[in-house]
């Protein structure tokens, strides 16, 4: 471990049983899992669109972006609402954990792991296993940014 940081508050989640975890100044809520409505023409990434109080969000597959396997998102789900620049995005996630309050964390750099992991910000090590610590700025490649953009832009017209 090369050093440690102090980190802010982060929100804890699952998939398939391994923690991840979001810098909790992105996140704006955790919901209840809902109806999704197709979004044509969106990245593949993206599983469809969320009316959540009038407000049209993206609902983003986590598991597709990390390789896992897939599987039908059911009632016991929960999205993570979460800001990323101007976008608000769902992240469809297994279940919120908790929160971590500020405190001091051994968090290994990506790339010392492996190189080309830029959507990871860090590694830690909680009592549960690894923590895999995501920066949500990367989550979305360019081309899926525009891809969205322009699938969002029909929507709304």
């Amino acid at each position: 471990m090369k050093e440690t940081a102090t980190l802010p508050h982060l929100l804890i989640f699952t998939l398939d049983r391994q923690q991840y975890a979001l810098r909790l100044e992105t996140v704006e809520r955790v919901v209840r899992a809902a109806t999704i409505t197709p979004l044509p023409e969106a990245p593949e990434i993206v599983l469809g669109i969320l009316d959540l109080q009038g407000q049209v969000i993206p609902v983003i597959n986590l598991r597709k972006r990390f390789r896992l396997p897939e599987r039908v998102i059911s009632s016991e789900d929960q999205f993570v609402i979460a800001r990323t620049g101007s976008l608000t995005l769902a992240l469809v996630v297994d279940s919120a954990e908790s929160v971590i309050k500020q405190r001091e964390l051994a968090v290994i750099a990506p790339d010392e792991i492996l190189t080309g992991m830029a959507f990871l910000e860090g590694v830690s090590r909680t009592e549960k296993g690894l923590l895999l610590i995501h920066d949500l700025e990367t989550l979305l490649f360019s081309a899926e940014e525009e891809l969205l953009a322009r699938a969002l832009e029909q929507v709304q017209r």
